[in-house]
């Protein structure tokens, strides 16, 4: 009880610090958000022949108070869960980034799955078979996709299954259907490139980290001594290579969904897929600071949220995590 304690109020610690440090690392940027809102004639014009309309303004979004009034206020709404108005948008945050982030899990939940399912597997069939020509296949195969950034594959997936073959569409999620909302199997088709890219991409980097723990594994003594007794192949790669190879593959499975709020920008801005990605982009440029410290906070729960799994299926996989023990 009293670990699980420290580690909640550990969790509760890093989150109160992380939204101070989003807080003031958005409101010491260069510029003023009311450029961005009003444009830059507006601005012009308003500071020069009427300041108390400007001055007005900034008084509706909470920006005359002294810094860390705002941050209090900050603080306090954040905890509420209450992330405040967009500037750029026009809206309520936490609306922006519910639909954008309904859309980002639409295409990177399946496609974490997926490549964490192929590169386990892929990896652990490579580390089995190490020096033979499946596993220089497999290995040459996953390094080049790896070493290839994934909107440079986007592209060329784009290129040719857009562009010349005209089997998929250029961009998008769909069209609306006579009630408002997309088609499913429409959307299902815009999402196959993106989906294949984001696969391709994240299961070579799975299977490198699984192929090499595999490899690692098999050089333990408890392995010869599994072999020495009459295990076969198969019951010695499920009954103590593959369970202790798998640590390894959980962190970058955990980490890919701690950052799942961030989207994928490059590849999010190529298939023109409107995502966390483009919205924490498009909220920086606007200098809209509600919506990227908000965006920053889900981020934030996010990162924490999958640490937390990661180290539950930690101590499923290894029972010496259970104790409070590492893993060397």
């Amino acid at each position: 009880m009293k670990k699980l304690l420290a580690k909640l109020l550990q969790y509760v610690l890093t989150i109160i610090a992380v939204i101070s440090l989003n807080f003031f690392l958005v409101h010491m940027m260069p510029g003023d958000p009311l450029i961005h809102l009003l444009g830059e004639e507006n601005y012009l014009y308003l500071h020069t022949q009427k300041p108390e309309l400007l001055e007005a303004l900034r008084a509706k979004y909470g920006l005359n108070s002294p810094l860390y009034k705002q941050y209090f206020c900050y603080l306090a709404k954040t905890l509420r869960l209450d992330l405040g108005w967009s500037f750029h948008y026009g809206q309520p945050v936490f609306h922006v980034l519910l639909f954008r982030l309904k859309w980002t899990l639409v295409l990177l939940v399946p496609s974490i799955i997926i490549a964490g399912l192929l590169g386990g597997i892929l990896g652990a069939l490579g580390g089995l078979k190490n020096g033979h020509a499946l596993d220089y296949l497999l290995t040459s195969g996953f390094l080049f996709l790896y070493s290839v950034p994934n909107y440079c594959l986007g592209l060329l997936f784009l290129m040719i299954f857009g562009f010349y073959l005209d089997v998929f569409p250029l961009g998008g999620m769909g069209e609306q259907t006579y009630f408002g909302s997309l088609s499913i199997l429409d959307t299902l088709h815009h999402m196959c490139l993106p989906l294949s890219v984001l696969v391709l991409h994240n299961t070579a980097c799975n299977y490198i980290i699984m192929r090499n723990a595999i490899k690692e594994v098999l050089e333990e003594e408890y392995v010869l001594t599994a072999i020495s007794k009459g295990l076969n192949q198969r019951q010695t790669l499920f009954g103590h290579v593959f369970k202790n190879a798998l640590p390894p593959l959980i962190t970058a499975v955990a980490l890919e969904f701690g950052f799942i709020a961030g989207g994928a920008l490059f590849v999010e801005i190529v298939f023109s897929w409107q995502g966390m990605g483009i919205l924490i982009y498009d909220a920086i440029i606007s200098r809209d600071y509600p919506l990227i410290s908000g965006s920053f906070f889900v981020l934030t729960i996010c990162v924490i949220l999958a640490n937390a799994l990661g180290e539950f299926f930690y101590a499923v996989v290894d029972p010496r995590m259970r104790d409070g023990g590492t893993i060397v």
